[in-house]
């Protein structure tokens, strides 16, 4: 558990530098020259993801269950779940999803986080879904305080949205039927 708990705190805590301390983060980058500080800020985000996922790895193995969740509670996982993949992919293609939305990749975690944490009830589920929920809701309330610096991205267009929702929605069916299976160990549909 505590390897999860190390992933999480590295992972969340490197993305929550510009939530916590966004000035000491951009007199960092101004610094260490931007490319440096965003390898940093990568080699601390892939490190933490890969403790997240090793240590809940080893917690499955022995999990400690504080809640046995509905069976039908499934069914809202897998419904929860449907907007989270087009979300996600909206954050990076601008259109009319991103702009109602405004930050849909928080809006996406936090549908993830949610789904999740009504059909597992083990204490390593509750603690990686939870911070994510948390961690996003806490974001998204920030972002509406800070002074974001303009992004390059792509030209907003009408078909970005649509590629955002039938990719989404073919990468939703993608991973209920074998990517969940094949990168997590769980078949969602059993």
């Amino acid at each position: 558990m505590l390897i999860l708990i190390a992933g999480l705190v590295l992972f969340l805590g490197a993305h929550s530098v510009a939530i916590i301390a966004p000035y000491w983060r951009e007199r960092m980058a101004l610094l260490m020259g931007q490319n440096q500080w965003k390898g940093l800020y990568a080699v601390i985000s892939i490190a933490g993801f890969a403790a997240i996922i090793w240590g809940y790895s080893l917690a499955r193995q022995s999990p400690e269950i504080l809640y046995t969740p509905p069976l039908w509670l499934r069914y809202a996982t897998f419904v929860l779940m449907v907007p989270v993949f087009p979300l996600a992919l909206a954050a990076y293609l601008p259109g009319k999803i991103k702009t109602a939305m405004r930050h849909p990749l928080l809006v996406a975690t936090k549908f993830w986080a949610t789904a999740h944490l009504l059909s597992n009830g083990s204490l390593a589920a509750v603690l990686l879904f939870g911070s994510f929920l948390v961690w996003a809701g806490i974001d998204r309330i920030s972002l509406k305080r800070r002074v974001q610096a303009p992004i390059q991205t792509l030209p907003a267009s009408s078909f970005n949205d649509a590629i955002a929702v039938i990719g989404g929605l073919a990468l939703y069916v993608l991973f209920v039927w074998r990517l969940h299976l094949w990168l997590i160990g769980v078949q969602p549909l059993v």
